[in-house]
């Protein structure tokens, strides 16, 4: 009789320790939400030449074809070259972009999100319809204020993210002289 209730309390152990692994897994595997408002574009096709020119548009590229060399990782005040930083996008760098005539309060404070990060680009882009655009290799985020919380979401989700072609690639020793 005792026998038979220590494997009862056993049994119920082994139960209840399955029921955890099998939450903790679940936790673990269960979709992301969705981020609203970001577009995933078709897998970008990839190689380099350094003849392409790039024209700007309403919203920088969200890959494709790029320069050789990546573009150093960092704050920059003035437009940065298209081709590099799709490079850097490659390697799984987040490409924040802003209208140049953005208020200096939503710059800074997207410079205080970039400062002391890896992987992580920003610099204006003449031409853009949103006042800010987050790029990462195949998607993109159009938001209003650095303020959205949608910002943190992207970087989480999207930097150094699953849809990197070369993810871990350099984001340093490339062109470019972020600000300290």
């Amino acid at each position: 009789m005792l026998s038979n209730r220590r494997n009862q309390i056993i049994l119920g152990m082994v139960v209840l320790g399955l029921a955890g692994l099998a939450f903790i897994l679940y936790l673990n595997v269960r979709p992301e939400p969705q981020i609203e408002n970001v577009v995933q574009f078709p897998r970008p096709a990839r190689g380099h030449d350094d003849t392409l020119v790039f024209d700007t548009s309403e919203l920088p590229p969200a890959g494709g074809e790029h320069y050789n060399i990546w573009q150093n990782c960092g704050i920059y005040e003035e437009p940065i070259q298209t081709g590099n930083a799709i490079h850097s996008m490659e390697h799984g760098a987040l490409w924040i972009t802003y209208q140049p005539d953005l208020p200096a309060d939503e710059v800074a404070a997207l410079e205080d999100i970039v400062r002391g990060q890896t992987y992580l680009l920003v610099s204006p882009y003449p031409d853009q319809r949103s006042p800010i655009v987050l790029t990462a290799w195949g998607i993109q985020l159009e938001v209003e204020s650095a303020d959205d919380a949608r910002v943190e979401q992207f970087i989480e989700r999207y930097r150094l993210g699953s849809q990197t072609p070369e993810l871990g690639g350099a984001c340093t020793q490339g062109v470019g002289v972020p600000l300290p």
